[in-house]
């Protein structure tokens, strides 16, 4: 089962990014993404595993960014690839069928391409500008997900990606689209993912009554 809501860890060092593991999970998150660049594969190893243990005592999912024979060695729940990285058939290959594999698409075409590679999930995106990503692609908005979805149509679900808070979440889940993957907005609030919950399951998102206070 794929979650609405994923947490994309940030962090200056990996043990950042390992305190932001932890308070994530001790927030209610359900499904933490670890996100290194720029690592020696040691260190990125060590995290991983680090990164294992927390979730575990949580039962929080755990998805890899990237390297996903890492993924498999510390028994994670899956693997994330970006648009330049391993392809999703090699990953599978190598993972078996219990892993998820999801993959970035930033464009119609994008999204066809990895459908046809039977990825669990597209992260799609980005829906505005993220600095992050350094804006290398068009962004999005609520318009382009609608136009996007309904030209695919399909079942595998559809995350939306990219500078997202929880102001933005109505509008984009009402567009179709499964979820939302989120970054900075948890990092600088951890206390938010509880009302990203919320706003995620409620019944319908067009009479969802939503006040800024509730994410205090």
């Amino acid at each position: 089962m794929i979650s609405k809501l994923h947490y994309i860890t940030q962090g200056k060092t990996p043990e950042e990014h390992l305190e932001n593991i932890q308070k994530a999970c001790a927030s209610g998150a359900e499904w933490v993404q670890l996100r290194l660049k720029n690592l020696d594969p040691k260190t990125v190893l060590e995290t991983a595993q680090k990164a294992r243990e927390i979730t575990s005592h949580f039962q929080t999912r755990l998805i890899i960014n990237d390297y996903y024979k890492v993924a498999k060695e510390v028994n994670a729940d899956g693997v994330h690839l970006g648009k330049t990285d391993t392809c999703p058939l090699k990953a599978r290959e190598y993972l078996g069928k219990w892993y998820s594999i999801g993959g970035t698409a930033n464009t119609l075409e994008d999204c066809k391409i990895l459908l046809e590679k039977k990825v669990d999930y597209i992260g799609l995106g980005p829906f505005q500008f993220t600095e992050t990503k350094k804006n290398l692609s068009p962004v999005l908005g609520a318009v382009g997900y609608q136009v996007i979805l309904e030209a695919l149509n399909t079942t595998t679900p559809i995350i939306a990606i990219g500078g997202i808070t929880i102001e933005n979440v109505p509008e984009i889940i009402n567009t179709g689209v499964y979820g939302v993957a989120v970054s900075g907005a948890i990092t600088q609030n951890f206390n938010s993912i509880s009302t990203f919950h919320k706003i995620l399951k409620a019944p319908s998102n067009n009479e969802q009554v939503y006040k800024l206070g509730d994410n205090k």
